[in-house]
């Protein structure tokens, strides 16, 4: 589900304006992001490098759930408003995981002649637990 953010009414400080759900990562959604990134590091694809590793299974594509999080931004905000995107990674994300994207005013902002908004953005896996986390400036 995303919500569009409505780009007549100016958005408040506590507004959500990203919100979106990304089905369950399986092995053929790592192997296809294998492929389209050529991020071939075999802790994503390969369990027996995973496990010698000492990782239960395989894991995401860090980028992969970047690009869900940007992808959720720019459904919910047209792109030619988004002035910044940048984002940290703070957990592994597991197969199976069902990630969330979520993205919540924090401040609005006069810069560079516009009104900005600042966005704190997530994303979380179906425990609550964020996987990434970062901010955005859109103008509104």
């Amino acid at each position: 589900m995303t919500d569009t953010m409505d780009m007549t009414t100016s958005p408040a400080v506590g507004d959500r304006i990203v919100h979106k759900r990304f089905p369950a990562i399986n092995r053929h959604r790592l192997a296809l992001y294998c492929g389209a990134s050529g991020d071939h590091n075999p802790i994503h694809v390969d369990i027996d490098f995973a496990k010698a590793s000492g990782f239960p299974d395989v894991f995401t594509h860090g980028m992969l759930v970047m690009g869900y999080l940007g992808q959720a931004l720019s459904d919910a905000v047209p792109p030619g408003r988004i002035r910044s995107f940048s984002t940290r990674f703070a957990a592994i994300t597991q197969l199976g995981a069902e990630i969330t994207c979520e993205g919540q005013v924090t401040e609005l902002i006069e810069a560079g002649g516009e009104r900005r908004a600042r966005l704190a953005l997530t994303a979380r896996d179906q425990t609550g637990e964020i996987k990434l986390a970062g901010e955005a400036i859109i103008a509104v």
